[in-house]
């Protein structure tokens, strides 16, 4: 929710500011675009389809959750050069460290969790146990770098309340500016022998 409302509002300023000044929107030249399809497809499964978030054994889940990480970091390096793509790069590679150092999974502390769910449903949740879509129920001190981990919550102005990390954050940040970013700059007039056209 938070990449997705980054890209839109992104898109928005972007696109918004270029036709207020009468300039086409540079669409980014992304390289191996069908590298962030692949990696999209496992999140897919696992995050919007209730049969195979419930079906597929955990060590699969979370072996597949990597899988599209590594994906994504693939997607985002060979993109680097595009404005955004380095602190998008920073933020996957900040998602990938707290997941690979606690099982797969995005930790989550029971004090995080209890203001997205009742207080009584989470106690029936085990300690350990997997938590929505790729989030696992830790306390903070058995958590493996802790700061890293779904620690924040959006404000109570918002009502679509959900957990992110630190490297979430920064991937919205960098999305944001891949596609806002042509707002401020300008397309320089193409010149043919001294003549501008």
């Amino acid at each position: 929710m938070i990449l997705l409302s980054a890209l839109a509002l992104g898109l928005l300023i972007g696109l918004g500011i270029r036709r207020w000044n009468n300039q086409p929107y540079p669409i980014p030249e992304l390289e191996s675009l069908w590298l962030a399809m692949v990696a999209f497809v496992p999140q897919f499964f696992l995050a919007y389809l209730p049969a195979t978030h419930s079906l597929l054994p955990n060590w699969i889940a979370s072996a597949l959750l990597s899988m599209s990480l590594l994906l994504f970091l693939v997607f985002v390096w060979r993109n680097r050069r595009l404005p955004g793509m380095p602190v998008l790069l920073a933020g996957l590679l900040l998602n990938l460290i707290v997941i690979l150092a606690n099982g797969g999974w995005m930790p989550i502390s029971p004090q995080t969790a209890s203001q997205l769910i009742d207080k009584n449903v989470l106690q029936i949740i085990s300690l350990g146990s997997r938590f929505g879509q790729k989030d696992i129920l830790l306390l903070p001190q058995s958590t493996n770098f802790e700061f890293l981990a779904d620690r924040f919550l959006l404000r109570a102005w918002s009502s679509y309340q959900t957990a992110f990390s630190a490297g979430d954050v920064l991937i919205a940040i960098g999305a944001f500016w891949l596609l806002a970013r042509p707002a401020f700059t300008t397309i320089k007039p193409l010149e043919t022998e001294g003549v501008i056209i």
